[in-house]
């Protein structure tokens, strides 16, 4: 007899240990990701480095549960949760090891249909929320429009001795996006001609709506909204804001633009206004690289005394198969205040990577 030989062939798949307890319809989706970071911070007189959890797209997990209705009615349920130790809004000069965050990021129920449109209920992105950031650039794991996500916890120091104020960047820099997370209804409808439309009424008896729109062809791709929010806060009336990306797909270049106004009662509307210029292209074959160069101006805020800007170079490398993207940012906070004190300049050199799952 011939002796045994070692077979070849690849053994089967595991089965996936994933499964849901909601009936043989619902099919459940587990993804998330981590993304951590080493922030390196001249804030005028130290210098240091901060090890952080990525605020631009902070760590999490998301579970996601799907039934399908009928061929045009999906039934959905999601639990997305933040895991995030030391996160970037939290940490500073005074305190660079803070408390783990695990909270709710999303906890709602949806029902969607092609033919009228989606509902949701629960907490979730209000109707508005990412309306000032669209963008193709595909740098926004650590720059877009809201440039505080960096290092948004670190605080300013006075000019004159040099003591940490009680200002942290994340107060001096808004992009005034919509109401962010929230306990809220929402709907958006279907999609026409490029167009969609989103409304949402949340609780404390706020509400935000928008209108996006994304279109391609002659060889550009473009994506653009305009959202609109009350707040219900004291001495803030309603708030604005816009963004529009265009991209060339040829050569990867592309401009991303947004806006922000926010009125208020008893001083001066403050005001966001945000330009990139990217480029796109593939020096590998494992992934696109992605560069990026920005500017912001925020005035009177946080308040009519107070005017900054804040000047960005990033560059993200992608790991396609391997859902990961490494990335290294070079960030400058400036804020001009018209009242004494004066505050020293803060800078930022971000170094770090997400990894996806």
């Amino acid at each position: 007899t011939k002796p045994k030989v070692a077979s070849t062939k690849a053994p089967p798949p595991a089965k996936k240990v994933v499964t849901s307890g909601g009936g043989e319809r619902v099919k459940l989706g587990l993804s998330g990701w981590v993304n951590r970071a080493v922030n390196i911070v001249d804030d005028g007189k130290d210098t240091d480095a901060y090890f952080v959890d990525n605020d631009n797209a902070e760590s999490r997990v998301n579970f996601a549960g799907t039934a399908k209705v009928t061929d045009d009615l999906t039934l959905g349920s999601m639990i997305e949760l933040t895991i995030g130790p030391n996160k970037a809004s939290d940490v500073n000069q005074e305190d660079q090891e803070v408390d783990n965050v695990f909270e709710q990021r999303i906890t709602e129920v949806t029902l969607d249909s092609q033919r009228f449109g989606k509902l949701s209920l629960g907490k979730g992105f209000s109707a508005a929320y990412g309306s000032a950031s669209r963008d193709l650039s595909r740098t926004e794991v650590i720059s877009y429009v809201t440039v505080a996500d960096t290092a948004g916890g670190m605080l300013f120091r006075q000019k004159d001795d040099d003591t940490l104020t009680n200002l942290p960047i994340n107060v001096a820099f808004q992009s005034f996006d919509g109401l962010s997370r929230v306990n809220r209804v929402r709907y958006d409808t279907p999609t026409f001609h490029g167009f969609r439309l989103s409304a949402a009424a949340v609780s404390d008896r706020r509400y935000d709506t928008a209108l996006w729109w994304g279109g391609q062809g002659y060889g550009f791709k473009a994506i653009g909204a305009v959202g609109l929010a009350n707040p219900n806060r004291d001495d803030t009336d309603l708030q604005y804001d816009g963004s529009f990306s265009l991209l060339h797909e040829d050569t990867g270049l592309n401009l991303t633009l947004s806006t922000g106004l926010q009125e208020r009662d008893n001083q001066s509307d403050a005001k966001n206004l945000y330009g990139k210029l990217g480029w796109l292209t593939r020096f590998f074959s494992f992934g696109e690289t992605a560069f990026g160069v920005d500017y912001t101006r925020t005035r009177n805020q946080p308040t009519e005394n107070d005017d900054g800007y804040s000047v960005g170079a990033a560059a993200v490398q992608f790991f396609e198969e391997y859902g990961t993207d490494i990335y290294l940012l070079y960030r400058l906070y400036s804020l001009d205040r018209d009242v004494e004190p004066e505050v020293h300049d803060i800078t930022v050199v971000s170094i770090g990577g997400r990894v996806k799952f």
